[in-house]
């Protein structure tokens, strides 16, 4: 019985760590209580990690989105800041936001708002725009040239992606293994929370485990990463 509770309290475990987006959003989406239930600041901190998960995302479609509609709003004859105003307004509203309440003008700014995660485009669509400006050209052409490569280059992440799906979810199962040979342990009498926690080569052994199992995991996101990134 012990054995078989100190299982599935494990399974439990790796199922949290590894429960996809979607799991989350259901969740989500059936446990309704008051503002004031503890519950609630857990469901806004798990929101609050999405959104910085896909914040990235969001911009570099949008950044594909501007140029995409900046072309065809400057072959219909508008100037490039008339363009770019028409072009933001109808883009996903945080960024859209943040592109039109700009203290400068566009190309200056554009270099600032560059510095965000996912939005590394607007420094060569600063790029294309004072070109344009300084030395003449067909600026929707280029920018119709720079959103097929930002298009391009995002569904090449989005495939390296997927791929990395099985080595990510490898490297949280084997961090989530601890746990198992934990409960295991005390499941066959062993008592090891006590060594761990109560004696000094036990912490010794529980600092330096949670230490390489802390570097592991970062390792692998850095490798992840690393490939994710155009070179």
């Amino acid at each position: 019985m012990i054995t078989t509770l100190a299982i599935l309290c494990s399974a439990a475990a790796v199922w949290t760590l590894l429960a996809p987006a979607p799991a989350l959003r259901r969740l989500d989406r059936l446990v309704t209580r008051p503002q004031s239930d503890p519950l609630h600041a857990i469901r806004r901190g798990l929101e609050a990690m999405r959104e910085r998960r896909t914040r990235p995302h969001r911009w570099r479609m949008s950044i594909i989105e501007l140029c995409d509609a900046m072309a065809a709003e400057l072959s219909a004859g508008r100037t490039p800041d008339e363009a770019f105003t028409a072009a933001a307004a109808v883009l996903d509203p945080h960024v859209s936001r943040e592109l039109l309440h700009i203290p400068r003008p566009p190309p200056d700014h554009l270099d600032e708002l560059a510095a965000r995660p996912g939005a590394g485009g607007l420094r060569l669509l600063a790029a294309c725009w004072r070109i344009g400006a300084e030395r003449g050209g067909t600026l929707a052409t280029v920018l119709d040239g720079l959103a097929g490569a930002l298009r391009d280059e995002e569904a090449q992440r989005q495939d390296v992606s997927v791929q990395l799906a099985g080595p990510r979810a490898t490297a949280r199962l084997l961090a989530a293994l601890p746990l198992l040979g934990l409960a295991m342990a005390a499941a066959l009498g062993a008592h090891p929370i006590p060594f761990l926690c109560g004696t000094l080569p036990g912490l010794a052994c529980l600092i330096t485990g949670i230490a390489l199992n802390l570097l592991g995991l970062h390792w692998t996101r850095t490798l992840a990463k690393s490939a994710e990134s155009p070179h």
